[in-house]
């Protein structure tokens, strides 16, 4: 097992083959989708990576970032479905303490029976939930709102939105505090489309946004998009906020149907996002718009 500050390009490509090979079993996401990212473009220098090789070949990977020193180092792990049971996990959570410390904080992506056994095997308990809900298309319909609801426009909108987005999500461990880098990797992503990206404003004020995105297709082509997939498209509500001034006038309602009005019509039957458990507004918002719980990530801990 090797700790490495960044992976050769060999390295990486074996990796993100793990990840989707573990994905594709699993059929829920093997790693953050941030961490994914800088796994394809790179960003995250602080940030470490444990690798463990058999027949040359990566069977087990460890993504330590340890840039918050307050709330404690995070850690996601992924092992092929080939090795599991056979102690690996074990040997990588005690490799990452022994980097990370005891502050150490565990992500478990679909809340697996197996990931939930090793975690509390190695004496991790849970902190933060994490849930994704969805919801069927085949009835969505518009909501009024007084406020103008427009599409995002890229570059004119960037420095506005950044600013909103930080406010909004200042306490949130993977929406706050994004760069102008954060920002650009995902416009330039090929799920991108920013016919998805809507806006709400009051006058010339913004005052809330729904992001949407598109798994598994594209409303729009890519001649380079050479992405597979074995289920049929799902819409995602990305990411939603919605100004505290304007908090109880219905515009996360309004924003949210047009992210999903937009879905539908590109031909989806279905939509999902994902929303922290304790956050009991949202939770309701979308449980009023026919959302219903599909399933849980879950924030470990190391006992004290």
């Amino acid at each position: 097992m090797q700790e490495l500050n960044s992976l050769t390009p060999a390295l990486q490509e074996q990796v993100l083959s793990l990840i989707k090979t573990a994905q594709d079993f699993d059929n829920t996401p093997a790693i953050a989708e941030h961490v994914l990212l800088h796994l394809r473009h790179g960003g995250d220098k602080s940030d470490s990576h444990l690798v463990l090789q058999k027949d040359n070949q990566v069977i087990a990977y460890a993504h330590l970032d340890k840039t918050d020193q307050v709330a404690g180092p995070s850690v996601e792990l992924v092992i092929h479905p080939d090795h599991r049971r056979s102690g690996i996990g074990s040997q990588l959570l005690k490799q990452a303490i022994e980097i990370c410390g005891q502050k150490m904080r565990l992500w478990s992506h679909g809340d697996l029976p197996e990931a939930r056994a090793l975690a509390q095997s190695n004496n991790f308990i849970k902190m933060r939930t994490v849930i994704q809900m969805s919801k069927d298309l085949t009835e969505v319909s518009p909501i009024n709102t007084d406020y103008q609801i427009r599409s995002f426009l890229t570059d004119l909108d960037n420095q506005a939105w950044l600013a909103f987005n930080n406010q909004a999500f200042a306490h949130h461990p993977e929406q706050g505090n994004w760069s102008e880098a954060d920002l650009s990797i995902r416009l330039n992503e090929d799920w991108f489309d920013e016919k998805g990206f809507f806006v709400a404003q009051d006058k010339d004020k913004l005052i809330g946004f729904c992001w949407t995105k598109i798994h598994g297709g594209h409303s729009h082509a890519h001649e380079t998009d050479s992405e597979h997939h074995d289920h049929e498209p799902i819409g995602e509500i990305y990411v939603m906020a919605v100004s505290e001034e304007y908090e109880g006038r219905s515009i996360g309602k309004a924003l949210t149907m047009t992210g999903l009005n937009y879905l539908k019509y590109q031909g989806l039957n279905s939509a999902m996002l994902y929303v922290d458990e304790e956050n009991k507004k949202a939770v309701n918002l979308y449980k009023s718009l026919g959302f219903v719980e599909s399933g849980k990530d879950v924030m470990y801990k190391l006992k004290s």
